[in-house]
């Protein structure tokens, strides 16, 4: 970016099976818009930080959802936080922070309603908005809580636990007394999950071994199944399933980037 101009991604082709970058989007520089320029109730909103988040791949199908498609040309979706470079909203006086889905451009002109003011508590960073005090941690809170209705004693396994959503399912699981099992991709990641989070235990699905190491470690069944990734992880839980578990199906990221999905065998 230069002084005058700013870049901004746009979704130019919609791809069927994995994204191809330089063919799934495409970059525009455009004119810095100038403060003189908003009308009541807008700001000039500089991004900061951009939450990249699996839910993104499906909006750039053409298909029905909860929310519409990103059209062709359009700036690609997604959640920010950003500073307020100017303003005319009583809510973002210039100098503050906020967030809201203003997409992947570096500028934007926003109404203030659609942002929300960014309030970090004690010993928190700007960016646990787009994290643990985000969406992917309401996710979390709400779906182990609320549908999992984990309780003291459960057995929890989380599919996708080094993500930004399973990683606070097992925290919080952990604070409610249950032994939680953690599934992730890499031996780095089960680390993590072991010594960082104190997950119980954690196993790595691209180990040769992992459907038996799976079937060892659920040899006392599942009460609750947090599922971030679908596919055969899915099945392998469902064969592993208590009489009256509660499975919280949250994501299916394993099959997000096919052609032709798979569900439930």
């Amino acid at each position: 970016m230069t002084a005058s101009t700013y870049t901004s991604v746009h979704l130019a082709k919609r791809p069927k099976d994995v994204i191809i970058p330089d063919e799934t989007f495409t970059l525009k520089t455009n004119d810095i818009p100038k403060a003189a320029d908003l009308k009541d109730g807008e700001v000039f909103f500089q991004s900061l930080y951009l939450s990249l988040d699996p839910a993104m791949r499906g909006w750039m199908n053409d298909t029905r959802s909860y929310v519409p498609p990103v059209g062709i040309n359009e700036t690609m979706r997604g959640a920010c936080i950003g500073l307020i470079k100017a303003s005319k909203s009583p809510s973002f006086p210039t100098g503050s922070y906020s967030m809201g889905t203003v997409g992947w451009t570096e500028y934007a002109i926003v109404h203030s309603n659609a942002l929300q003011k960014v309030d970090i508590p004690k010993n928190g960073k700007l960016t646990d908005a787009l994290g643990v005090l985000g969406l992917t941690g309401l996710t979390a809170y709400f779906g182990i809580l609320s549908v999992g209705q984990v309780k003291a004693g459960d057995f929890v396994v989380v599919s996708g636990a080094a993500g930004a959503t399973g990683s606070v399912v097992g925290q919080i699981a952990k604070i409610k007394g249950a032994r939680v099992l953690g599934i992730a991709g890499s031996e780095e990641k089960v680390t993590w999950l072991k010594e960082g989070l104190g997950f119980d235990d954690a196993l790595n699905y691209k180990d040769a071994a992992f459907p038996q190491k799976f079937k060892e470690a659920t040899k006392d069944y599942i009460d609750v199944f947090f599922d971030n990734v679908g596919g055969e992880i899915l099945d392998l839980a469902l064969a592993r399933a208590k009489t009256h578990a509660r499975f919280v199906i949250c994501g299916a990221i394993s099959q997000y980037n096919s052609s032709n999905p798979q569900g439930p065998k």
